[in-house]
C-alpha cells in the first residue's frame, strides 16, 4: 500500500511540475507575440504615413495637370475660333465676289441683247425693204409668164394649123416612135449581151467541169456478187461440208450466203448480192477454219460474233470516211449508213467510193464557184443515203436520204441536194445542181457502173421480199444466182403440212408477180431443236 501512495504521490508531484513549466512557455510565447504585433502595427503605421505623402503628392500633380490642360484647351479653343473666324470670313469675301461677277455677266449680257435687239430692228427694217422689192418683181414675172404662155399657145395653135396634129397627138406620136426606136437599140443590145453570156458560160462550165474531173480522177473497180474464200488445201473442204453436208447448210442458213465446194483447186466460191452476208460468211469461214471446230453449234456462234464485229467494223468505216473529207458535227446515225455504204453497189459500182467522188467533186466545183465547198462535200457524200435502209421502203431512195438528213438536223441546203439530185423535188439552191452534176459526172465515167448487176441485184431482194411476206417466214435467202430460195420458217408457227403449203403458195406468187429467166426453185425449211443444259 505504502508504494502505491508513493506512486500517487509521484504523479502528483509531477504533474504539479509540469503545469509550472507549460504555463511558463506560455506566458514567454504571448510575450514574443505582443512584441511581433507592435513591430507589425509599427510598419503598417509608416506604410500608412507614406500612403498619405504619395495621396498628396498626387493630388498635387493631379491639380497642376489639370490647370496645365485648362490652359491649353483655352488655347486650342481660341485658335479654332480664330481658325472658324477667318474660313467664315473667306466665304463671305468668295461669296460677295461671286456675286459681283455674276452682276457683272449680267449687266454684260444685258448689253449684248440691247445690241442684238437694235441690229434685229435694223435687219427687220431692211426684210421689209427686201419683201417689198420681191413683190414687185414678182408682180412683173407674173406679167412676164403670162405673156410667154400666151405666145406659146398662139405657137402651138400655129404648129397645129401648119401640121394637122393637134398638141397631144403630137406628143403620142413622138413618144411611139422613141419607144419603137428605144425597144429595137435594146433588143440588138440584149441579144449581144445574151451570146457573149452563153458563149463565156459554156466554155467556164466546160473549163470547171474539166478541172475538177481531173482532180479527181481515179480507177473504178465493178464490184461482183462473189468471194472467193482460199483453203491452206483441199483436205479442209471435207470439214466445211461436214457430214452429209450438215455444215454447209449450217453456213448457209446462218448467213444466208451460197457456198460452192467444186474442184477448183485450194478454193471455195461464196455467193450472194448482199456484200454485208457475204463479207460475214468469208470471215466466219476463215475463224472457223483457223479454229479447226466446225459443226452447227460453233458456226452459230461464229457467225453471230463475225456479224457484230462487222456492225463495229461499219462504225470504224464510217468515222475514217467523215474525217478524210473534213466532215464534223454529223449524226452517229448517219455515220453508221455511211460505214454501210462500203458493202452495198450501185449499179455495180461501190456506193461508198462512189459518194466520197461525189463528195470531191462537188467540193471542187463549189470552190471554183464561190460557194460553201465544206457544206457540198457533205451534201456530196450524204447524197445517196436513201440506198442503204435497214428495211425496204417503197419511196424513192433521194426522198427517203432526204427525210433521214432532216432527222438528223442536216443543215437546209444539204437537205435539198439529196432530195432533188434526181428531180424528185425542186431545187432550192446552187447547191443541189451541183450534187446533180457531180453524181452524173461520177456515175457516166466509162467502167464506172454496170446496169446488169444492179437489175440482178434487185430481182433477187425482190424474192427474198416475196417469201417474206408470208406469215410464220422467219428467214428467206436467194442463192445460186436467184436460181433457189431457201425459206427458214418457224416451226411454232408453221408445221410440215402448213411447209408444204407454204412453198407451193411462195413459188405461185413468183410465176405471177415476177419476171425472171429459167426457173426459180423454193425450199422451205422447217427445223425442230430441243435443247437442254446439263448443270
Amino acid at each position: 500500500m505504502e508504494w502505491i501512495f508513493a506512486l500517487i504521490g509521484g504523479l502528483i508531484v509531477g504533474a504539479l511540475i509540469a503545469y509550472i513549466f507549460t504555463k511558463k512557455n506560455i506566458s514567454n510565447q504571448n510575450e514574443i507575440l505582443l512584441e511581433e504585433a507592435k513591430k507589425k502595427a509599427d510598419e503598417i503605421e509608416q506604410i500608412a504615413i507614406k500612403n498619405k505623402l504619395k495621396s498628396e503628392n498626387l493630388l498635387k500633380n493631379a491639380e497642376s495637370e489639370g490647370e496645365r490642360i485648362k490652359k491649353e484647351k483655352v488655347l486650342q479653343a481660341k485658335e479654332k475660333f480664330l481658325e472658324l473666324k477667318s474660313q467664315h470670313e473667306e466665304s463671305i469675301s468668295q461669296k460677295e465676289r461671286k456675286t459681283e461677277e455674276r452682276d457683272k455677266r449680267s449687266k454684260e449680257k444685258e448689253h449684248k441683247l440691247n445690241e442684238g435687239l437694235s441690229d434685229l430692228k435694223k435687219k427687220r427694217k431692211a426684210l421689209d425693204i427686201e419683201i417689198q422689192n420681191f413683190e414687185e418683181r414678182r408682180e412683173v414675172l407674173d406679167r412676164k409668164i403670162e405673156e410667154v404662155n400666151n405666145n406659146h399657145k398662139r405657137q402651138v395653135d400655129l404648129l397645129e394649123k401648119i401640121s394637122g396634129y393637134s398638141a397631144v397627138e403630137a406628143r403620142k406620136e413622138l413618144m411611139e416612135s422613141l419607144i419603137d426606136e428605144a425597144k429595137t437599140k435594146a433588143q440588138s443590145h440584149i441579144q449581144e449581151i445574151m451570146d457573149e453570156a452563153q458563149m463565156n458560160a459554156q466554155d467556164e462550165a466546160r473549163k470547171i467541169i474539166i478541172q475538177s474531173i481531173q482532180r479527181i480522177g481515179t480507177e473504178q473497180a465493178v464490184e461482183n456478187s462473189v468471194s472467193v474464200f482460199n483453203l491452206e488445201n483441199d483436205d479442209v473442204k471435207g470439214r466445211i461440208i461436214g457430214r452429209e453436208g450438215r455444215n454447209i447448210r449450217a453456213i448457209e442458213a446462218a448467213t444466208g450466203v451460197e457456198v460452192i465446194v467444186d474442184d477448183t483447186p485450194e478454193a471455195i466460191v461464196l455467193s450472194c448480192f448482199d456484200p454485208v452476208r457475204r463479207e460475214i460468211a468469208r470471215l466466219s469461214l476463215h475463224k472457223l477454219v483457223t479454229d479447226g471446230r466446225i459443226h452447227p453449234g460453233r458456226i452459230e456462234e461464229v457467225v453471230a460474233k463475225t456479224a457484230k464485229q462487222i456492225d463495229d467494223e461499219i462504225i470504224k468505216i464510217g468515222k475514217k470516211t467523215i474525217i478524210d473529207l473534213g466532215i464534223h458535227g454529223l449524226n452517229p446515225e448517219l455515220v453508221k449508213v455511211i460505214g454501210r455504204m462500203k458493202y452495198r453497189s450501185s449499179y455495180g459500182q461501190n456506193l461508198l467510193q462512189h459518194s466520197r467522188e461525189v463528195a470531191h467533186i462537188a467540193g471542187t466545183l463549189a470552190a471554183e464557184l464561190g460557194l460553201n465547198a465544206k457544206l457540198a462535200k457533205r451534201a456530196g457524200l450524204l447524197h445517196d443515203i436513201g440506198k442503204v435502209p435497214e428495211q425496204e421502203s417503197e419511196l424513192p431512195h433521194a426522198i427517203l436520204g432526204m427525210q433521214w438528213a432532216e432527222r438528223y438536223g442536216e443543215h437546209p441546203e444539204v437537205v435539198n441536194a439529196i432530195g432533188a439530185h434526181h428531180d424528185e423535188i425542186e431545187m432550192t439552191s446552187l447547191l443541189s445542181p451541183i450534187i446533180q452534176v457531180a453524181d452524173a459526172i461520177s456515175g457516166a465515167r466509162p467502167g464506172a457502173r454496170r446496169q446488169v448487176i444492179e437489175s440482178y441485184i434487185q430481182r433477187l431482194k425482190d424474192l427474198e421480199s416475196t417469201a417474206l411476206g408470208f406469215d410464220g417466214v422467219q428467214k428467206a435467202y436467194a442463192i445460186q444466182a436467184g436460181r433457189e430460195l431457201r425459206v427458214m420458217v418457224e416451226s411454232e408457227k408453221v408445221d410440215d403440212t402448213r411447209a408444204n403449203e407454204l412453198s407451193f403458195l411462195i413459188t405461185d406468187k413468183i410465176q405471177n408477180e415476177m419476171t425472171y429467166p429459167g426457173q426459180v426453185k423454193v425450199t422451205v425449211i422447217r427445223e425442230t431443236r430441243a435443247i437442254n443444259i446439263a448443270r
